[in-house]
C-alpha cells in the first residue's frame, strides 16, 4: 500500500508501526450537536475506504473514531460557548439529550451510506479522567500554564509546531486566526482545560476548580488509550490540519516525545455549486434531505467515488443527476452478468483484479478503481464477471449485491409502455418521425422516455 502522508508532504509506501500486517487508524469523529452535512460525510466515506482498501489488502484493522460529546468551543480561539451547550440552550434539552439524539442520527447515516462503524467509538465524555491525567502531566512538565479562563499549552516550547501544516510559529500573529487573549504567552497557545462559569451545564472537579477539557486534548488522550503512544495512521478533513491535528501532534509530542501517528492522511473538501460549503451559508444537505429529493445514499456515495479523496468535489443536482444514472446502469449490468452465460478466461478475470488492487494500494486511487470495474463490465455477461465486481464492491461498498433492489421500477400504465416499446422499435428501424410522435403521446401522458446504451427507461414527470 502506497499512501500521502501529509506529515512528510509525500506519498509512501505503507509500513505499521510495529511491522505486522495490521493498521491502527484514528479518525477525527463528529461534534454530535447538530445533522453531519454531506461535507462531513465524504471525510467518512474516505475513512471507509481506507480502511476497506486495508482490509482488502489483507491487512488486520483496528480503527478508533470519538464522539465529541463537550469542549468543542465556536471558535479556533478557544473562545465562544461549547457547541453541545449551545444547541441545549437552543432546543431547550440537556447536552447528554442532546449528544444521544445526533450520535444515532449519525450512526444511522454511516449505515445508510455502508459505511463500516469503527471497533471503537469512544465519547468523549466518558474520557474526562484520562484528560484531566493529561493535562496535568503537561502542567507537571512545564508545557502547559494557567490563566484565569483555563490552562494553556505553550506553543513556544513545542517541537517544531507547525511541522504538519508547514506554518512558521513567527507566522502566527496576533488576531491572525484566534482572538487575541492578553494573558496568553502566545496568541496561538492553545486550551487543554477550560475554567467553566457557574451557569455551564457541563463541568467536571479538577485542580484547577471546575471546569471542562479542551477539544484538541480528546483526541490525543483517547487515541493514547486505544491505540497507544505511536499508531499507524490519523485521518481527519484538510480542515483539521492547521490547528487540531497541529495541536494534537504537539501536546501528544510534549508528553511522550512521539508524533502520535507515523501517518497523516487528510480528506479535502467538498463544495457547493463551486463555492464554500458552510452551514452559515445555509448551503448543506444531509443524507436524509438527499433522499427526500430522489437521491438514495448509494448514489451520494457513488458520486463522492468519483473523485480522489485528496481533492476537491463539487457539488452539484446536476452532478448528482449523473451519478444516479450511472449507478443505475451499474445495477443493470451487474444484474445482467448475474444472469450471465458466457466464458471468460481466469486469466483475464485474474488481471482485471490485478489492475483494480493496483489502484486501490496507489494512495486509494478509487477513481481508477471504478474504471477497471466498468471496463470489466463491458464483456459479454458472465457469472466470472459478477463474482469478480461483488468482490471489488469489498471496497466499493455500493451494494452491488442487492443491484436488482437499486434498479428504480416505475409504475407506469401498460398503455405507456407499450408505446415506449413501440417507439424503440421505430428508432431501431430510424423511422424516427414515428418515434417522435410516439414519444410525444407518451409525453402527454406524463411520462419521459430516457434513452440509454441499455435501452431505454420511463420516468415520470411528477
Amino acid at each position: 500500500m502506497k499512501i500521502y502522508n501529509t506529515l512528510t508532504r509525500k506519498k509512501e509506501e505503507y509500513v505499521s508501526v510495529d511491522g505486522k500486517p495490521a493498521v491502527r487508524i484514528y479518525s477525527c469523529g463528529p461534534t454530535v450537536y447538530n445533522f453531519a452535512h454531506i461535507g462531513n460525510m465524504r471525510t467518512y466515506v474516505f475513512m471507509d475506504l481506507l480502511r476497506r482498501s486495508f482490509k482488502y489488502a489483507g491487512y488486520k484493522v483496528k480503527g478508533v473514531m470519538n464522539i465529541t460529546d463537550v469542549g468543542h468551543l465556536l471558535s479556533d480561539g478557544d473562545d465562544g460557548e461549547d457547541k453541545m451547550q449551545k444547541a441545549a440552550k437552543e432546543q431547550q434539552k440537556s447536552p447528554y439529550e442532546i449528544a444521544e439524539f445526533y450520535t444515532g442520527v449519525f450512526f444511522e447515516d454511516l449505515k445508510k451510506l455502508n459505511i463500516e462503524r469503527p471497533e471503537l467509538t469512544p465519547k468523549a465524555t466518558e474520557h474526562i479522567q484520562i484528560m484531566l491525567d493529561f493535562v496535568k502531566e503537561l502542567v507537571a512538565k512545564g508545557y502547559a500554564y494557567e490563566t484565569s479562563d483555563g490552562i494553556y499549552f505553550d506553543i513556544t516550547k513545542a517541537a517544531d509546531y507547525g511541522k504538519l501544516s508547514g506554518a512558521k510559529l513567527e507566522d502566527q500573529q496576533a488576531g491572525a486566526r484566534v482572538e487575541v487573549n492578553g494573558e496568553k504567552r502566545h496568541p496561538a497557545d492553545f486550551a487543554v482545560w477550560k475554567k467553566a462559569p457557574k451557569e455551564h451545564i457541563m463541568q467536571w472537579e479538577s485542580p484547577w476548580g471546575m471546569g471542562y477539557p479542551g477539544w484538541h486534548i480528546e483526541c490525543s488522550a483517547m487515541s493514547k488509550k486505544y491505540l497507544g503512544e505511536y499508531f499507524d495512521i490519523h485521518t481527519g478533513g484538510v480542515d483539521h490540519i492547521p490547528i487540531h491535528h497541529e495541536n494534537e501532534i504537539a501536546q501528544s509530542e510534549a508528553l511522550s516525545g512521539k508524533i502520535p501517528a507515523k501517518y497523516w492522511m487528510h480528506g479535502e473538501f467538498m463544495q457547493v455549486n463551486g463555492g464554500k460549503m458552510s452551514k452559515s451559508l445555509g448551503n448543506t444537505y444531509t443524507i436524509s434531505q438527499l433522499e427526500q429529493m430522489g437521491y438514495s445514499a448509494m448514489v451520494f456515495r457513488y458520486f463522492c467515488l468519483n473523485a480522489h479523496y485528496r481533492k476537491k468535489l463539487n457539488f452539484t443536482f446536476e452532478g448528482m443527476d449523473g451519478a444516479k444514472v450511472s449507478y443505475e446502469r451499474l445495477c443493470k449490468l451487474i444484474v445482467a452478468h448475474k444472469n450471465g452465460t458466457n466464458a471468460i478466461s481466469s486469466e483475464e478475470i485474474e488481471n482485471y483484479k490485478k489492475q483494480f488492487k493496483d489502484c486501490i494500494e496507489d494512495d486509494l486511487n478509487i477513481p481508477a478503481a471504478l474504471g477497471v470495474l466498468w471496463t470489466m463490465l463491458k464483456c459479454a455477461p458472465s457469472k466470472d464477471v459478477y463474482k469478480t465486481a461483488i468482490e471489488f464492491d469489498k471496497v466499493f461498498a455500493l451494494s452491488l449485491d442487492k443491484a436488482e433492489d437499486n434498479i428504480p421500477k416505475v409504475q407506469a400504465p401498460q398503455e405507456v409502455i407499450d408505446l415506449a416499446e413501440k417507439m424503440q422499435a421505430a428508432r431501431l428501424v430510424k423511422d424516427y418521425a414515428t418515434a417522435d410522435a410516439l414519444r410525444a403521446q407518451i409525453d402527454g401522458m406524463g411520462f419521459m422516455v430516457l434513452n440509454t446504451k441499455d435501452g431505454y427507461q420511463l420516468k415520470s414527470k411528477n
